[in-house]
C-alpha cells in the first residue's frame, strides 16, 4: 500500500511526524491511502488509539483526509506540499512576468516616513501594556472604511492580510469545516485553509467576483464560511461590481451563520468603487493590505469586523505576537497624511499595462481577463506546455496550478512592469505559445 515507504514511531507525535517528512519529501504521493488504523497500530506494536490521535493530527494539519470506509489518504494538495513551489525558476535573460510584484518605481520612498515614526518612538517610547493600535492609523483607517461603506466595527492591526485571514477563520471554524474559495484564486489562500485542517469548496469567478450560484451551492452544501476578494482579485483581475454585490448579499441573507471575509488589497491600487457585502451576516471581516501600493516588505494590514469576531481576534494575538510594531504603524499613517500614492495615477498605470496587453492578445485572437489590479489571467489548452515555450521565448509566466481548485488551465502575467515596447512581442509569444499543442493542462 505505501511501497517502499515504511511508516514508525511509537508516540502518535512521532507517528504524523514520520508520515508528514515522508509526504514533504515525496516519498508518499498525493492521494495514496494510508493504512487502516488498527493495521498500523498492530504492525507498529502501539494501541490503536495512538495511531488515531496521529492521523487527527494529521487531518488537522492538512495532511490528509478521512472518507468512512474509503479511509485515510493524503490530501491531493497537502499543507506540505505548497503552490510556492509551483512557480517557473527564471533563467538569465529571461523576462519575468510571474512574481506579482508591484512595480518599485510606483511604490513611496519609506525613509522620511520611518524616520519620523522612529523619532516620535524616541520621544514616546510604546512599552508593554499600551494600546496595540496607533490612534491616528486607526483613525484615518476607520474614516475611510466608513467612506466606502464597510459597516462600523473596531479596528486591529495584523502582520498582512493573510495573517488576518488566518486569525479570523481559526477564531471561528474547528477543524473539518468547510470554507468557500474563489476559483482560481490566491495561490496562498489555497494553501493557508487546508494547512488549518479546513475543506474548501471551489466558487467560479468571472469579472465581477465570484458566481452567485456557486456561492449558493456551497452555502447550500454546508461550507461555514466565504473569501470575497473586492477588487484586484489575483489572479484573474476581478472586482464585484453593484450588480454582483446585490446579488451575493442577497445569497448571504439566506444564509446568515456564514462567516465572510472580504480582502480589499487593491485599495489604493485601482479606482474601481468599492462595494462591501459586509454586514449581511451575523459575523464578519474586513482586510486591507498595505502591501500593494506601499511595499510588501511593511507586512501590514487594517482588519475591522463585528465585535465578536475582532475580540477573539484580539485577544488571541495578545497571546501571541501582541502587537504589530507602533513605528511601522506610525510610519504607515504618516504615509496616508502626506498622500504619499497618488491612486489615481498608480491605478492607471496599472490599468494602462493591462488594457495594452489584454486588446494586443484580442487581435491575435487570444482571450484575456483583468479587469483591475496588475495581473491578465489567460485560459490555455496545455498549461504545462504554454510555460514551457513562452519561457523558450524569453518570456517568464506563472502557471495556473498555482491558482486552482478545479477550475480550468491557465496562466498568470503581471503586467506591472511591462513597458509599452514590450507589448507586442509579448503577445506574439503568448499566441504562439497557445495555439500550439494542446492536451492537458498542469495540476
Amino acid at each position: 500500500m505505501l511501497g517502499e515507504y515504511r511508516i514508525t514511531g511509537r508516540r502518535a507525535a512521532d507517528i504524523s511526524a514520520s508520515v508528514e517528512q515522508a509526504v514533504g519529501a515525496g516519498e508518499l504521493a498525493p492521494g495514496q491511502p494510508l493504512p487502516p488504523m488498527r493495521e498500523l497500530a498492530e504492525r507498529l506494536g502501539v494501541n490503536p488509539n495512538t495511531v488515531a490521535a496521529a492521523y487527527r493530527t494529521l487531518r488537522e494539519r492538512g495532511v490528509i483526509e478521512t472518507d468512512g470506509r474509503r479511509g485515510s489518504r493524503v490530501r491531493s494538495r497537502p499543507a506540505t506540499t505548497g503552490r510556492e513551489f509551483i512557480r517557473v525558476e527564471v533563467p538569465a535573460g529571461v523576462r519575468d512576468a510571474s512574481a506579482g510584484n508591484p512595480d518599485t518605481a510606483l511604490l513611496p520612498p519609506l525613509g522620511p516616513a520611518f524616520a519620523w515614526a522612529a523619532a516620535q518612538g524616541d520621544r514616546d517610547p510604546v512599552l508593554y501594556g499600551h494600546e496595540p493600535v496607533e490612534p491616528e492609523l486607526a483613525r484615518t483607517a476607520r474614516a475611510e472604511l466608513d467612506a466606502d461603506g464597510v459597516p462600523a466595527g473596531p479596528v486591529a492591526v495584523t502582520s498582512g492580510a493573510l495573517d488576518a485571514i488566518e486569525r479570523v477563520l481559526a477564531a471561528h471554524l474547528k477543524p473539518g469545516d468547510t470554507v468557500a474559495l474563489e476559483d482560481p484564486g490566491w495561490g496562498s489562500l489555497l494553501d493557508l485553509v487546508p494547512a488549518l485542517g479546513l475543506r474548501t469548496v471551489p466558487v467560479g469567478v468571472d469579472d465581477d467576483g465570484p458566481l452567485p450560484k456557486d456561492v449558493d451551492r456551497a452555502l447550500e452544501g454546508g461550507a461555514r464560511a466565504l473569501i470575497v476578494t473586492d477588487r484586484a482579485q489575483n489572479p484573474t483581475g476581478a472586482a464585484v461590481g453593484a450588480a454582483r454585490a446585490r446579488a451575493l448579499r442577497a445569497v448571504l441573507r439566506r444564509h446568515p451563520g456564514t462567516l465572510l471575509i472580504e480582502d480589499d488589497h487593491g485599495h489604493r491600487i485601482v479606482d474601481l468603487p468599492l462595494h462591501p457585502l459586509a454586514g449581511v451576516t451575523r459575523h464578519w471581516a474586513f482586510v486591507r493590505s498595505v502591501a500593494k501600493a506601499y511595499g510588501p516588505d511593511l507586512r501590514l494590514a487594517v482588519l475591522t469586523g463585528d465585535e465578536v469576531t475582532l475580540d477573539r481576534v484580539r485577544g488571541r494575538q495578545r497571546l501571541g505576537p501582541g502587537w504589530v510594531s507602533r513605528i511601522t504603524q506610525r510610519a504607515v499613517a504618516r504615509l496616508w497624511a502626506d498622500g504619499a500614492v497618488d491612486t489615481a495615477a498608480v491605478a492607471g498605470a496599472y490599468r494602462t499595462r493591462r488594457d495594452a496587453l489584454i486588446a494586443a492578445l484580442a487581435e491575435r485572437g487570444v482571450e484575456a481577463r483583468g479587469r483591475s489590479g496588475m495581473n491578465v489571467w489567460i485560459p490555455v489548452p496545455d498549461e504545462t506546455g504554454a510555460v514551457a515555450r513562452l519561457l523558450h521565448a524569453g518570456w517568464a509566466v506563472a502557471p495556473g496550478a498555482r491558482f486552482r481548485l478545479g477550475a480550468p488551465p491557465g496562466i498568470r502575467i503581471t503586467v506591472s512592469t511591462l513597458a509599452q515596447d514590450e507589448v507586442g512581442p509579448l503577445a506574439d509569444a503568448v499566441a504562439s505559445a497557445v495555439r500550439v499543442g494542446g492536451g492537458r493542462g498542469l495540476v
